[in-house]
């Protein structure tokens, strides 16, 4: 049985991220199972799943295709889907809210993309008193014209790792 205090949060595996023609994530394909691999891990296990999920203009635009969550990951009719505005999936939101009612202290951080939303989320989480684990092989961005990127997630995971959270590998992860 899972440890009800632990939930499993996916950043902004949105359309979008999947849409660009000339734009792919570094190693999409393989963060994408190893996200389907942890939300089946929390979903077997009875481990809460919140998904983040940007709205603002543009490709995040509430209701278009693109700002649907990705298919391949959809979210089931008990899972909390928390609509965020900036970078960090606090701000502005009722997250920290919902994980205090739920009795939430621990959380396991994946998704899109390292330098922004992924990067913004865990230091506020650490700030306000969460027990962070960032699976360093489940979260990705793209080329940003001065680093590719695996460099900006093999950056972002020398930063926020021991620091603002654990790292995990995907397959280390329990639930």
């Amino acid at each position: 049985m899972a440890d009800r205090s632990t939930a499993l949060v996916i950043i902004d595996v949105q359309e979008a991220m999947f849409s660009y023609p000339d734009m792919k994530l570094h190693d999409e394909e393989g963060v994408m199972d190893r996200i389907l691999f942890l939300l089946h891990k929390a979903r077997s296990s009875g481990t809460p799943v919140v998904y983040i999920q940007h709205t603002e203009d543009q490709e995040y635009t509430k209701g278009t295709p693109t700002w649907e969550i990705s298919r391949r990951i959809a979210p089931r009719a008990e899972e909390l889907i928390v609509e965020k505005p900036t970078w960090d999936a606090f701000h502005l939101t009722p997250l920290h809210k919902e994980l205090q009612q739920r009795g939430i202290t621990g959380l396991v951080f994946c998704g899109m993309q390292s330098e922004f939303c992924v990067d913004s989320t865990i230091r506020r989480a650490f700030s306000l008193g969460y027990s962070s684990v960032l699976v360093e092989d489940a979260h990705s961005t793209f080329d940003n014209g001065s680093l590719s990127g695996g460099q900006i997630v093999k950056h972002h995971n020398s930063i926020l790792g021991g620091r603002f959270a654990k790292l995990r590998k995907a397959r280390e992860v329990e639930f």
